[in-house]
């Protein structure tokens, strides 16, 4: 009998909402009521097809345009 251990992988995630607030610069505070993230390859796509939920308008700003578009809706 063989068994085969597989080591862990490293898995790269875009943090799209947080419970901690967000102070954008026009002085609006942010909070969600529970964090999620988005697991991407190495190019910046997302690996999953749907977004479920509200995610935040920075995302657009750091080049996650990929992410934005599957959002149903940008707060």
């Amino acid at each position: 009998m063989i068994i085969l251990e597989e080591r862990s992988k490293v898995i790269i995630a875009v943090i799209v909402c947080t419970r901690k607030e967000l102070k954008r610069d026009n002085g609006m505070i942010i909070r969600y009521d529970d964090n999620a993230a988005v697991v991407i390859d190495q190019e910046g796509n997302p690996k999953g097809t749907r977004i479920f939920g509200v995610i935040a308008r920075e995302l657009r700003q750091l080049n996650f345009t990929k992410i934005v578009s599957l959002a149903p809706e940008v707060l």
